[in-house]
């Protein structure tokens, strides 16, 4: 069976070892036995799309867990053990995803699991974990509801970025929207919030669609949103993808006349632009690298410590590093590596992210999240509007 994934232990991960790397660093085996047992390491797995579509958001998930395990093992690693990162590609897979996580439960024996992505893949290991008892620490935005006592989510849900946005919008003259997105989950349910927010603010859905991955060719949607007169057009199409609309709806003379909202950019897109392309995006945000909070400024100048001074830093770095430093504070608070218990530690943390306290609810395992609204200006991200913390539903009760 072909190993492809990375093992991380301690020292400095450079940016192409882990975004493209297969080495493996073990323990020596010259070692006697019952030192190499005393000094096994605390494995934690990370799933993520290396591959498949959705490479960037990998890579922003694993700075963050890279820098929280690094300070950890700094300060003596967890229950007298360093840690080790177990890398896993899920190609933006269901089935691949199904795959590695079992792969990293019952051959890697990992104590947790930090990832995927998208829902669709969440959703297909969820019974994986469950099944194998085993953590999993979601820290992508996503539609709500998931209700597990084997996961914890650092997420932003639909309160976070519908309930800011749409009235923002509002207040911007857009009275019809269209919504289009990926057709898979997230984007599915976040546009029947969408949806009942713009309705009840008073406003029109003008048109809703959705798109398979992979697609290269948008002018038949672009016709569509002209055609319907809408005001904004409200994009849940993450990745390449939706990279490659924007650069298309620029092309085709719409800008200007209909205005685009991206819920899930983020600064990772920007490089994938040229000229005004993606002037004017607007995007609702628990974090971008250039808000000015003493908070935000100390955690960016340690991931370029790490990383570099040129290193992206966006919102994903952000849920990665908290829901992995929370785990990693619950073990060292539960005093043993029974997952059970590190589980039950988990809730009722509180820490200083990059944007403000965020507390890790006992009644879901969910974070209150402070939200911003941003917009590209000059080719950066730039504030529009703070809007502070907001208290989204349990997401068990839903």
């Amino acid at each position: 069976m072909t190993r492809d994934k990375n093992l991380i232990l301690g020292g400095r991960l450079s940016r192409r070892s882990f975004m493209g790397g297969a080495a493996a660093l073990t323990l020596p085996l010259a070692m006697p036995s019952l030192a190499r047992a005393q000094a096994a390491p605390f494995k934690l797995g990370v799933l993520l799309p290396f591959s498949g579509g959705l490479e960037l958001f990998a890579q922003q998930g694993i700075q963050g867990v890279k820098m929280a395990v690094d300070e950890a093992n700094a300060a003596g690693g967890v229950l007298g053990r360093q840690i080790e990162i177990v890398q896993a590609d899920d190609k933006t897979d269901p089935r691949t995803a199904v795959e590695r996580a079992t792969q990293l439960i019952r051959r890697d024996a990992v104590n947790a699991i930090v990832g995927p992505v998208t829902s669709a893949n969440r959703d297909a290991i969820k019974s994986t974990i469950e099944r194998g008892k085993t953590p999993l620490l979601y820290a992508t935005d996503y539609e709500g509801g998931v209700c597990s006592p084997w996961m914890a989510c650092y997420s932003a849900v639909p309160a976070h970025f519908v309930e800011p946005l749409i009235p923002f919008l509002a207040g911007r003259g857009a009275k019809s929207f269209y919504l289009f997105g990926a057709d898979y989950t997230w984007p599915q349910k976040m546009n029947t919030a969408i949806r009942t927010k713009i309705e009840a603010s008073g406003g029109k859905v003008a048109g809703e669609e959705y798109t398979p991955f992979g697609m290269k060719d948008f002018a038949p949607t672009l016709r569509k949103i002209e055609e319907s007169g809408a005001d904004f057009v409200i994009l849940t199409l993450p990745g390449a993808d939706g990279v490659t609309f924007v650069k298309q709806f620029a092309a085709s003379g719409l800008k200007g006349k209909v205005g685009v909202s991206f819920l899930g950019f983020n600064e990772n897109y920007l490089p994938g632009f040229s000229g005004e392309e993606a002037e004017g995006i607007i995007a609702p945000l628990p974090f971008m690298q250039s808000l000015d909070r003493p908070e935000t400024k100390e955690f960016v100048a340690k991931q370029q410590k790490m990383f570099g001074d040129d290193v992206v830093v966006t919102y994903y770095a952000d849920s990665h590093y908290g829901l992995t430093k929370f785990y990693l504070d619950a073990v060292r608070k539960a005093d043993t590596d029974d997952k059970a218990a590190i589980m039950a530690a988990l809730p009722n943390q509180s820490m200083m992210s990059g944007n403000g306290e965020v507390t890790l609810r006992p009644s879901d395992r969910h974070v209150d999240l402070n939200i911003l609204i941003a917009s590209v200006k000059g080719g950066k991200l730039g504030m529009e509007e703070y809007i502070g913390k907001v208290i989204a539903p349990d997401q068990c009760s839903l």
